[in-house]
């Protein structure tokens, strides 16, 4: 039976450090590489864009008001319509625009 290779101490240490260097270098690089790609913004339509403003008037007066509960609700009205402004609400009121 062959002996094993003996390493130092020292020799062992720097191989792990150079391995321990290489995975972080790799893990960075696909890290770059698989953030998506931004998305072209969409134009918000008139009728999304006139109901984010109601929201933003109705979301003024209440923090005028203050009615100090913290919660404001709204109902939908216009259900199943083609343009729903689901996206661009959310969009919008996450700071994404």
């Amino acid at each position: 039976m062959p002996k094993p290779i003996r390493m130092s101490r020292r020799s062992g240490v720097a191989a792990w450090a150079v391995l321990c260097a290489a995975g972080l270098a790799a893990t960075a690089e696909l890290n770059a590489s698989s953030a998506p790609a931004p998305q072209p913004e969409k134009p918000v339509s008139a009728e999304c864009a006139e109901r984010i403003a109601d929201i933003e008037t109705q979301l003024a007066k209440a923090k005028q008001e203050d009615k100090g509960d913290g919660m404001l609700v709204f109902s939908r009205v216009q259900v199943g319509t083609e343009d729903d402004c689901r996206d661009d609400l959310l969009n919008h009121f996450r700071g994404d625009q």
